[in-house]
């Protein structure tokens, strides 16, 4: 049963991982977030009105912190990095998740050190770096910035999801609607006052936007915080890692990109990291519900 959940949940970034092609093939140039809002905010609303569920109590400002963390605040700055720094640059702070989730389960939870997964995380990362950095990728600070302080966001959220969990009676379609819409509804203002729409929207555009949101969107999310609340968090945080092997794929087959012999060195380990992080641990980390 946990195997089928983690490979249930793992294609939540698998969709992700096609993020990087669609912006760059389909998608006008100069818009992150308007691709953020279209990404979050129809897939949130179509969620609610399948599922008809709405928050209730405490769940109204908990889904508005959720959406914010993991949507909201996540996917600007994700794109704000993307656009000031090389893909692998940005791709390898990406893959620091797993070491920030751990940093956050010993300083907000008051947990032990979860060791396992900081070495996971380590070689993980090391992995994804051998992919997909460059000896020529250029620093810039506003883009270390940006793409640190999104992954940290994520790596919050996902812990504040797990401890918070859902209600009961509430389906996973429903929760990620919730969040989706919270987290579009923080950036539409942001949007339209920082941005705009594009003034033109071809056809390839159209597809390139309706892929985000439905898949990306609705069925990553859907799949994503379902798994929240079953699997591990050590096992979970490194699911992240196949975003950036998924684009590096993706980018091989459709555009003709080789890959090196260290190339094919850094899969190898950033996979076995993803592997090894599914192995039951004899003492799992506990995060702690309410």
């Amino acid at each position: 049963m946990r195997l089928r959940d983690t490979l249930i949940t793992a294609i939540a970034p698998i969709a992700w991982g096609t993020t990087y092609i669609v912006t760059t093939e389909l998608l006008p140039t100069g818009h992150p977030l308007f691709a953020s809002l279209v990404r979050a905010l129809p897939a949130g609303l179509i969620a609610l009105a399948i599922a008809r569920q709405l928050p209730h109590g405490a769940w109204w400002w908990k889904s508005l912190v959720l959406g914010v963390l993991n949507i909201g605040a996540f996917f600007p700055l994700l794109f704000i990095a993307a656009y000031r720094l090389p893909g692998g640059v940005a791709a390898t702070l990406g893959a620091a998740q797993p070491l920030i989730v751990a940093v956050l389960i010993v300083v907000a939870f008051r947990q032990s050190a979860p060791w396992r997964l900081v070495i996971w995380g380590i070689i993980g990362a090391l992995g994804v770096a051998l992919v997909m950095l460059r000896a020529s990728a250029q620093l810039d600070t506003l883009g270390l910035i940006a793409g640190l302080a999104g992954t940290a966001s994520m790596a919050l959220g996902v812990l504040l999801s797990k401890h918070w969990g859902k209600p009961p009676e509430v389906s996973a379609l429903s929760y990620a609607g919730w969040l989706l819409t919270a987290g579009g509804l923080f950036l539409l203002p942001i949007t339209l006052l920082a941005e705009g729409i594009p003034a033109t929207l071809s056809g390839p555009a159209i597809a390139g936007y309706a892929w985000l949101g439905i898949v990306g969107g609705i069925v990553a999310y859907t799949l994503w915080f379902r798994g929240v609340r079953i699997v591990p968090i050590s096992s979970l945080a490194v699911l992240g890692l196949l975003s950036p092997l998924t684009a590096a794929t993706l980018g091989a087959l459709l555009l003709g990109e080789r890959f090196s012999a260290l190339q094919l060195l850094g899969f190898g380990l950033a996979l076995a990291a993803i592997v090894g992080a599914q192995i039951p641990s004899r003492t799992p980390t506990p995060i702690p519900s309410r």
